[in-house]
């Protein structure tokens, strides 16, 4: 079962919205997701992918928060994800989650490891 485009366009957009330029800058002001390095953007999505589909039970789970923007528990499932997996101080812990959801939702995403977006001299986001 591959990932919900909700729960994967969440992921993306999160990501850029919660790293910075060297500047300071939240990347989301000046880039979206086409603006990601093909290479990188796969990798992102191979994670969304496996991680959705080993903990899709717990994702839509009875209780399951939904995001504010209408893309339901996978929206907030994929925006959680990359809070987590890269320690941002909220996500599945932070108690929108139903318990014991919440703590296998968080154990699986910080298993996947934090990850750092930069802008590379060719201005394409990476990884």
């Amino acid at each position: 079962m591959a990932a919900p485009w909700n729960f994967v366009s969440s992921y993306l957009n999160t990501a850029l919205w919660s790293s910075t330029d060297d500047e300071g800058e939240p990347l989301d002001a000046r880039f979206d997701m086409s603006d990601i390095d093909p290479d990188t953007r796969a990798r992102m999505e191979a994670d969304c992918h496996a991680f959705y589909d080993a903990n899709a039970s717990a994702i839509n789970c009875l209780g399951a928060p939904e995001a504010g923007d209408g893309t339901g528990s996978d929206g907030m499932a994929g925006h959680d994800f990359w809070l987590t997996r890269c320690g941002h101080g909220a996500g599945f812990w932070d108690g929108d989650w139903p318990e014991p959801y919440a703590n296998k939702l968080d154990r699986a995403a910080r298993a996947f490891g934090n990850v750092d977006l930069y802008v590379g001299d060719d201005g394409r986001v990476y990884a």
